[in-house]
């Protein structure tokens, strides 16, 4: 432990990742927005990640980040650790770092550097450099490459005290059994990051927490997977696995072409969120919308 318990115990959880909605103008909705992270609080959830992918990071401009790490902080309130999503060249990282400690943030999550070219070194240097202008805030790398190993994650934690956390989002339970034992399972808080359907085999390996989206229609489905997770009750949390495996292998097809899309069509179906999504993404076809509606009515009160 180095000083940052409630942010580990934050991320030992589920781990949201709200969507960014966008009103008739193509403008971030704040107040349905702010409705969104006050669904999740009340749901249940307490550990929220503004500007993450499922969040369209990426689509979003500098304001638009910095208003949603604001908002998330405001509605919040304290109930929540707030895990700002940070990323892209290193001083646009850093500032946004900076930005999320002002706000009130307790954390940041480093999405994966998008430059082609990534060697070892350079990706500690990367995080290394984030990590050290925001010493008061708990760090956490999203590796997505398998070519990140532990020691080298380790060598980052040396470094760096506030790197408390590993978002893992490889495909690969044993490649992440391997990364984690040799960086430090007990060191690092190893959190699932490919959402609930990897969460039970890497949770046997040494996560104690995931990320979702799915938990922005469905809190109590999420939790329940958390809870049977904690048991070790397998058989339960396989139970959750199968009802929730149409949705998130409809947000998984094309090389996840619809991973948001899937999510906002099923808030719309609620009534929560217009299914407005930015390029890259786009909207799911008319003629496969009323599967969506369908399997979340499905989920009941869940």
């Amino acid at each position: 432990m180095n000083g940052f318990d409630e942010q580990r115990a934050a991320l030992a959880d589920v781990v949201a990742i709200p969507v960014s909605p966008f009103d008739a103008r193509d403008r971030l909705d704040r107040d349905v927005y702010r409705a969104l992270i006050r669904r999740l609080l009340d749901g249940g959830v307490r550990a929220v990640t503004p500007n993450g992918n499922t969040g369209e990071f990426y689509s979003l401009t500098p304001e638009e980040r910095r208003v949603e790490v604001e908002l998330t902080v405001e509605e919040t309130g304290g109930a929540a650790q707030v895990i700002a999503g940070v990323g892209l060249e290193v001083p646009t990282a850093v500032a946004a770092a900076r930005h999320a400690a002002e706000a009130g943030a307790g954390l940041v999550m480093v999405h994966q550097p998008v430059h082609p070219y990534v060697s070892l070194d350079g990706w500690l240097a990367y995080h290394r450099a984030i990590a050290e202008a925001v010493p008061e805030l708990g760090v956490v790398p999203y590796v997505r490459s398998a070519s990140i190993d532990g020691a080298t994650i380790a060598r980052l934690g040396d470094a760096c005290p506030n790197v408390i956390g590993v978002k893992y989002a490889v495909p690969d339970p044993v490649r992440f059994a391997t990364v984690a034992r040799a960086a430090g399972r007990e060191r690092f808080v190893w959190v699932a990051g490919l959402a609930e359907l990897s969460a039970p085999p890497y949770f046997a390996c040494g996560a104690t927490g995931f990320t979702s989206g799915l938990v922005n229609v469905a809190p109590q489905v999420s939790l329940d997977m958390l809870r049977a997770l904690r048991a070790a009750d397998y058989p339960a949390a396989m139970r959750v696995w199968d009802l929730i495996r149409p949705f998130e292998e409809l947000r998984a097809e094309n090389q996840s072409a619809n991973n948001v899309t899937v999510v906002k069509e099923a808030l719309s179906a609620l009534g929560l969120c217009g299914r407005a999504i930015r390029p890259p993404s786009s909207v799911l076809p008319e003629a496969q919308r009323a599967a969506i509606a369908t399997i979340v009515e499905g989920w009941g009160s869940r």
